[in-house]
This record gives C-alpha cells, structure tokens and sequence, in this order.
C-alpha cells in the first residue's frame, strides 16, 4: 500500500537539490524539514538521498532516539559515522593523530592506533576539539565527493547533538557539506528545547526551513494510482482526500483497510494504525511491545527480553517485517518503520506491563556492559530503563555510571542532567551514599562542574553553593575552597568580576598560607589569571608564584605550565620582557609535553601579544605564525585573529583582510568581541565609519560580561572614542574614554591600554579645546585642558618603566596637549611620529605626521606643511587608509599646500585672499559666520531672512567647498583661516 513513485514534493526537493548544487561550489549551508508526523519528511529524505548517490554524492545518516530528556549522546552522529567504520573507509586510515584520538569517543573502533592527546574527561576544551575533529571530518570527506549528512528526528536530539548543531551553524564555511534534518514541527511545544536552537540557526541566510504541507488533490491521485496500478475511479479520490486530509500515512492506512477507501477505518491516524498491529500474531505483537520500549535491539537483546525461543522469535520479527511495521537497520538491528507505529504500540501498553519491559531491558543492558564494558550508549540506556521500571535504587546508581560515561565522550550538558536527576532520587532510596558510590555534596560538586563544561554559569553557580551548604568551612577547608573556586568561576563568567576574586580570596583564607595542596594551587592559578586578565599584573606575578612552588612541590607539570603562563604574561606587562618570555616559552614545552592543546594555544597567543605590547612586532608576528603551523583547534582561531591584529599594526591590512576572512562565521564570547574589535578597527583606518559603529556595537553588547579586561574595554573604548571625535560627537566620545578608564582603573598595571586610552581621551581634549577656542567659549576651553592635562599625567604614569608601546602613546599625547594649548609644536608630533615608524607601525605615524603638517599650516611654514602632508598620504595610500587620506587631501585644499600630483603651484608668501578663498558667495560667507556662531539652521534662516530648508541647503554646500564633515568642523576651518571678518555682525543690520 505503499506508494513506489515518489509523489509531489517537487518545489521541496528542488530547493535541496539547489542547497547539494550550493555546496558543490564550497557554500555548504543547514537544510530543515519540518512536518507533522506521517507527512513524508522521510520519504522526501529517502529521494534525496537516492538521487543524491546517483550523482556521486557521499551520503550519511543517523536517527536521534526518544530516550527519556534525550540523553543519549551523539547517537545521530554515532549512527553515521558507523556506517564509515564498516566499511573501513580509507579516510579514516588517513586522519591525523589528533583527529582521531578525539574521534575515540565517538568510534572505538579508532582507538588502537591513536594518539591521546593527554585531556583528561573535564578539560573545558574536550568538546570543542571534538567538535573541530567532527568538523575536520566532514570536510575530508567532502573533498573527494560533496557529503550529505542527514540527521532525522532533531525533535528528539540530546544536548550534546544539539550543541553540534549550534557548531556547525556557526562554523561551516567553505566545506562542500549539505546538512539535512527532519523535525515533528507540532512536536515543538513553547519550551520544547529545539525551539531556541532553530530560532538561532534558521535566521541564518544560508540556512532553509522547509515546511512539508498534505499532499494536494492531484497529489493524491497519483499517490492512489500507483497503489492502485490505475488511475481512481469514480469518487474514490473525494472520498479520500476527504477522510485523510492530503496525509499520505493516513492514505496508506485507508487503502490498506479497503481499496475503495470505505473500509472500516477509526476516526484518528494513530488508531489506523493500532488495527495493523492488531492484526498480527502473538509473538509478532510480542516483538513489537520490546521494540517499542527498546528503540533499536538486536536479536541478542530480542532473546533476553521477549522469552521467546529463537523461532518463535524469527517468526515473530519476520511477520513485523513482511508487514512494514519493522524494518531492519543496516548495523542489524530493529526498528519501527515509522515512529508513529511505535507511538501507538508504546500508548497501548498496560502500566504494569512497561514498567516489566523497562526492567527487563535495563538488566539485560546492565548484563551486556558487565560482559562488554560500560560504554556511554549502554549507560545510558540503562539508566533511563531502570528509571521508567520505577527501581529508584538501580535507577540512582545507573544514573550515576551514566553520568561517568556521558564525561567520558565530553557530553558534559547530558552528564549534569543525569547528576541532577540522581539528586532527585537521592533521598528516595536507602543508604543513597552506598547506592550511588558518592555523596550528595560531591554529587553536586560535579553537576555544577559539567554546567561549566556545557557553558551555563548560573546553574553552576546554584549547584555549587548548595553543596557550600552542605559543607562546613571549618571542619573541611580543602573541600569548601574547592567549591568556593567553582563559585568564583560562575561569577566570573558571569560578568561579576569583583565578586569572582573576592570568593577567591575567602577560599585562599581557608587554606593555611603555605599549604602544598592540589586545592590551594588550583586557587592560586585562578588567582593569578583572573588578575592577569584584569590587569592587576603585580598582584597576579605573586600569585603565580605561589602557584608555581605548589605546582613544583607536588610535581604538578601541567599546573606549573598553566602559573608559567600567567606570569610570564605578567612580568611582560610590567616590562620584564626577556624573563616574561622565558616563562612562556616554558609554558610552551610543558603544554606541548602534556599535548593540552587549550594550554599550547594560551601560551602562543600569550607570548606573541606580550611581546607585540613590548613593541617587539617582528617577534611577535613570527611567534604568532609558528602557533598557527601548529594544530591547536579549536583555539586556532584565536591565533589567527592574532595574526590579523599583528597585520594591522604593521600596516598590511589586505593580508588582516584575508586572515579575519578566514575566521569562521558566527562566533560567540570572547572571540566575538575579539574580532569585531579588530575589524572595526580596519573599518576606522579605511573611513567606513558606519561600518565601524556597527562592529563597536556588536563588541559592545557581546562582551558586556568581558569588559573588565582592559584587553577588550580598553581597545572598544579608544576606538569609540575616535569615532566620536571625527563625527564631531566630542560628548560621546569624552563618554566612551571614560567609560574605558572606569573599567580598566586607573590603578592597573595594563600600562598599553591604559597609555592608548590616555593618548585618545587627549586627542579628543583637544579638539575640544580647539572648538571653545573658535566659539569663544573661554570656561569650556579651560575645563578641556584641565581634562587634557589629567590624561597625560595618566600617560606618563603608564610609560614610568619605559615600555616603547607606552613611551609612543605619552609622546602623542603631549603633542595633543600642545595642540589643545592653541600652541600646536610640529616637532612634537614629528617626534611622536618618528617613535611610530621605529616601531614598525605606520598608521599612527602616519596620524602624527599629518597633525604635524597641520600645525606647520598653522604656524605659516607650507614648505614643511607639504613635506610632512606628502609622507601622510603616500603612507595612507599604501595601507589602504581611505580616512587619513582624505584629512590630507583636505589640509592640502584648505591650504593650498603642493603635494607633488600635479596640482597649482602654492603661494606662500601670500594670504588666502579673503574674499573667496574657497569659491564661496558673499550669502555663504553670511551663512558660514552664523555657522561659526553655533546657529541652527532655523536661526540662520530667521536671521538672514530665509526659508530654514534654504538655509540648510547653503550649510551643506558650504561643508562640501570647506571639505569638512561637520558644522563645527566649517566654524574651526573659518575662524583658523581667517575667513571671517569679527565677532560682531557682518554689518549693522546683522544681516
């Protein structure tokens, strides 16, 4: 009764054909069908997949399983990438030592010939590096032919699933991959977990939703021809559309209860169905009630668990077969056909009857894992079974193994979930700390563990207090500082930096000072990180100390690499370079000893940023360029937006271009924040300021937690700043420097960001200055050097120990000073500008080079004026610096300064003529003076007797021959030139 030709779902299976074309051609993309139950999403999958092997395409696929709230982990996945160790796919012999020991967790079968990579179960990074091997994976096999991986069920999908998804969406990129998942659209009620998940992936441009609606009426008719072998007659096509609605199961069902459609039929789909199952024999309905609460079983299980013989039992599966109600997997075992003739099997046991099932199932799982090993499918199973046959005390120490297993594949969401439900049970069962091999207090101790692992700080955060008060402080130290570390790392993630390090310190308190113990070094090492991260850099050198002699006096190597890190940062932000970066180097060997890639990574990115701070950029670049040739995913990243950032500050921005180009899309965090920093800092270089806005922005809202590390706040608030300040927003732009300086302190010995925070707030000071002078307003133009003079003291104080990044910074600031003085020194910015280009670094060379072009413009000297504006531009020309270039080339205008293109001799000994320096009318000179005045269009136009839309027309074509931006820019250009005839009237009349 089933349909053999596929029917309708043309426009449907055309926009996968399209999404298999698109990745074809490097553009992979996430596909979801959505439909109610029985509607084809599965038959429309099976087409695809047949049309898609026949044009040499790589299929595989893998169904999520029911299994109570999805915790059975990975098993899509698990399901496809069997199918590649069956067939002893070449590309699996071919993988790199670290990509398959991370591939380990998911096929064993990998496992004699790898590599470990020395993570332990609870290395925050285990998931991502198994994320990144999946990932690599999938690309491998898409070189050879485009893949079609095809998940089906996502409705059912556990969190370790569905967090690969959310991977995936963000990190597909130039992979010739296509992703297809089928989903129960109304299985998604209000909190089902999928919903956010999808409302995230399916906004994505690449990504497609399609939504499978009943077949329509000559959809319906070729459905029944085929069945039927002929066209239908008379008005059996009405009478089923009628009656099944366009739902081609229910179609299926109609014909098979009678071929004209009038067979005695129940009234609902599920209840169709039942009759089927009913008609079938004992064994066979026997067989059918197992499969139904096993899922997927094999003979073996099958023989446990039914008590049927072994031919009653083949007889019993080969009638389920022969019926289409199961089918046999291609790994050998059973399953429904459909999940809706599980449903209605599962819907019409007896209470008593599954709860037997369950249990039966549970032991003989239980039985299997003591013969065959635990594995995290086996445990799983058999926790939910015991958990639904209602054994409380089975359930809770099942649950328990589980939760060992689900750590074991980094599936740290499933592993908290099952933790917590053993919490639940705990006071159920007696002797629960027998039972479940641990107490509660360590129970929750390592839930709130796996809620770090999988991400969720506040959950963490409330498991781990609950253990806290569990625990007495004075009677066992070790265990309450340990949970007081996991609370200090929930509030850290949580943004509440202050409250982290004060939890920190009270669980310091709790340890003897000196105390060799694993707990109070781990404590130390968070200390002197989260110090380090917040600038505290002496601080953070005498925790890491401490942690170093712990770590060397429990010959702790991996926890005497992670110290190493966070000081030799440390001592390098201080100025001790050469010491700093012996440590790293340290740190280096170690990670790389104990292949923790996460620490390896740190290290790099550690050292090369140390060092690019210590204005060794050559040093940096090649450190930075070693850590990339090395395999650190999924903290590569990282070290590429480095590498760009380094790019940047030497002035090759093409190449920072192509390396940001390389990041992948859709980040999250910190690294989010990281590359929206560095591209907004591209965008300002270049002009395209809205551009920038929106990335400031972006960094703004995605770091809100992150901003205490002057690393981010000082970099947004600096470039905030300059962006404000050439769009004439001098309020937003003192704002966002202040904001800055709040965050970073004034006491923090992160002396770079605080020397480029500084250097900027007086730049802004400056313009500040320079615009009171021109509007004549006398307090304002005191309250900005007072302002500008506060944030050189600040620059000085950073460049005490004579760092060259902070020394650059100090010399630009005392030359903005000067400016904002109305005493604007070339030589000062010269000399600013000379420090940038010993550094390697032109784009702020270039910068003081054109201030120091327009401070000789003022001072009357164009000879200089010209040579300092020409090495302006050609620097601005050769790194793409569209906003500098077009700042010199409007100097040049307004002072008529050669600059070697070809363009009118200057006349320096003469005056720009008064009368029309700029081509401008003697009723744009009267609208230019108003301007100066700080009149707004509506006053100009009452004043000079005109409509406010012609006055407005005036202003704009006055900015366009002045070649400035802003009123207040024409009013500084009016008054520094001497456009303007007074401050009085420009006649009598004020007219």
């Amino acid at each position: 009764m089933t349909s053999s030709t596929f029917v309708g779902r043309s426009a449907e299976l055309a926009q996968l054909e399209a999404a298999l074309s698109d990745a074809h051609a490097e553009h992979p993309s996430l596909a979801f069908v959505a439909g109610d139950s029985g509607v084809g999403k599965t038959r429309l999958l099976a087409e695809l997949h047949a049309r898609a092997r026949s044009s040499g395409v790589r299929v595989l696929s893998g169904d999520c399983i029911e299994l109570g709230e999805g915790e059975l982990p990975y098993a899509p996945l698990v399901g496809a990438l069997r199918s590649l160790a069956r067939a002893r796919d070449p590309v699996l012999d071919a993988l790199p030592a670290a990509v398959r020991a991370e591939l380990t967790t998911l096929m064993p079968e990998l496992r004699p010939a790898a590599g470990g990579t020395g993570a332990d179960a609870a290395d925050p990074a285990a998931q991502s590096r198994l994320f990144e091997a999946l990932l690599w994976l999938l690309d491998r096999l898409g070189q050879d032919a485009v893949l079609l991986l095809a998940i089906e069920d996502l409705h059912w999908a556990d969190r370790a699933t569905r967090a690969f998804m959310a991977f995936l969406g963000r990190s597909l990129c130039r992979e010739r991959v296509l992703v297809v998942a089928t989903y129960r659209s109304d299985e998604l009620h209000r909190r089902h977990p999928l919903r956010p998940l999808l409302a995230e992936l399916e906004r994505d441009p690449r990504a497609r939703r399609i939504e499978l609606p009943p077949l329509t009426r000559p959809e319906l008719a070729l459905q029944l021809a085929d069945i039927l072998g002929a066209p239908p007659a008379g008005d059996l096509l009405e009478r089923v559309f009628s009656r099944s609605e366009g739902h081609p199961l229910f179609v299926e069902e109609l014909m098979a209860a009678g071929l004209d459609g009038r067979g005695a039929l129940p009234p609902t789909l599920r209840d169709a169905l039942m009759v089927r199952v009913e008609r079938l024999s004992a064994a066979a309905q026997q067989v059918l009630r197992v499969v139904a609460v096993g899922q997927q079983l094999d003979d073996e299980l099958l023989v446990d668990v039914t008590g049927l013989d072994a031919a009653a039992l083949n007889e019993g599966l080969r009638e389920a077969v022969s019926n289409h109600i199961l089918d046999v997997r291609a790994d050998g075992r059973y399953g429904f056909r459909h999940a809706l003739l599980r449903e209605v099997v599962l819907d019409d046991l007896l209470p008593g009857e599954r709860a037997g099932l369950h249990l039966g199932l549970a032991r003989a799982l239980e039985a299997r894992t003591e013969r065959d090993g635990l594995s995290v499918y086996l445990a799983a199973g058999v926790a939910h079974h015991y958990g639904s046959a209602g054994d409380q005390p089975a359930a809770l120490r099942a649950s328990v193994r589980a939760a060992d297993a689900a750590e074991s594949v980094h599936a740290y969401g499933q592993a908290a979930a099952l933790l917590e439900r053993a919490l639940e049970l705990f006071d159920r069962v007696a002797d629960p700390d027998g039972v479940a091999g641990l107490d509660r207090v360590t129970l929750l101790r390592r839930a709130a563990e796996d809620h770090q692992l999988d991400g969720d700080a506040g959950r963490q955060e409330a498991l781990a207090r609950a253990a806290l008060a569990l625990v007495d402080e004075g009677a066992e130290p070790r265990r309450a500082a340990t949970l007081l570390e996991s609370v200090a790392d929930a509030q850290w993630h949580l943004g509440r930096a202050e409250q982290a390090i004060a939890t920190a310190d009270h669980a310091l308190s709790l340890l003897p000072a000196g105390e060799i113990s694993p707990e109070r070094g781990s404590l130390l090492n968070w200390q002197a990180r989260s110090l380090m991260l917040r600038g505290k850099l002496t601080k953070a050198v005498a925790a890491a100390e401490d942690a170093l002699a712990v770590a060397d006096a429990l010959d702790d190597r991996q926890l005497r690499g992670r110290a190493l890190n966070a000081l030799g940062t440390s001592l390098m932000g201080l100025g001790s370079v050469d010491e700093g970066a012996t440590a790293l180097r340290e740190a280096l060997e170690l990670a790389q000893e104990g292949q923790t890639l996460w620490a390896l990574s740190s290290a790099y990115v550690n050292l090369a940023d140390a060092l690019n701070l210590a204005g060794r950029l050559r040093e940096a670049r090649e450190i930075a360029d070693e850590g990339f040739e090395r395999e650190l995913r999924p903290h590569q990243q990282w070290v590429l937006i480095l590498r760009a950032e380094l790019a940047i500050e030497a002035g090759e921005w093409e190449q920072a271009d192509r390396l940001l180009g390389e990041v992948r899309p859709r980040l999250v965090g910190t690294t989010l924040v990281n590359v929206a920093l560095r591209r907004a800092e591209l965008a300002l270089g270049r002009g395209d300021h809205p551009a920038a806005c929106d990335l400031l922005d972006q960094a703004a809202q995605a770091g809100a937690d992150m901003l205490a590390e002057p690393q981010f706040s000082g970099v947004l608030g600096a470039l905030r700043a300059e962006l404000e300040r050439r769009e004439g927003d001098l309020a937003a732009a003192r704002l966002a420097v202040q904001d800055a300086l709040d965050l970073i302190e004034t006491c923090t010995d992160d002396a770079a960001r605080l020397a480029r925070v500084s250097a900027a707030g007086t730049v802004v000071e400056a313009d500040a200055a320079q615009r009171a002078r021109d509007l004549g307003e006398c307090e304002a133009e005191r309250s900005a050097l007072m302002q500008a003079e506060m944030h050189v003291a600040r620059a000085e104080a950073a460049a005490e120990h004579h760092g060259p990044l902070e020394v650059a910074w100090l010399l630009v600031a005392q030359a903005e000073l000067e400016r904002a003085r109305g005493e604007a020194d070339p030589g000062a910015f010269a000399v600013a500008a000379d420090a940038w280009a010993a550094l390697e670094r032109p784009y702020v060379a270039g910068v003081m080079r054109y201030r120091a072009a327009e401070a000789h413009v003022h001072g009357g000297d164009r000879d200089a004026a010209a040579a300092a504006a020409r090495a302006a531009r050609e620097t601005a020309a050769r790194l793409g610096a569209g906003w500098l270039r077009r700042e010199v080339d409007g100097l040049a205008a307004r002072a008529r300064l050669d600059l070697g293109d070809g363009a009118p001799p200057p006349e320096p000994e003469a005056e720009p003529p008064v009368e029309d320096p700029f081509g401008l009318t003697p009723r744009e000179r009267q609208v230019l003076e108003l301007v100066a005045r700080g009149a707004t269009n509506r006053e100009i136009g009452a004043e000079l007797f005109m409509a406010e839309k012609t006055a407005s027309v005036h202003v704009s074509r006055i900015l366009a021959k002045l070649d400035v931006r802003s009123r207040t820019e024409a009013a500084g250009v009016a008054h520094r030139l001497r456009l303007l005839a007074g401050p009085g009237p420009l006649d009598g009349s004020g007219r």
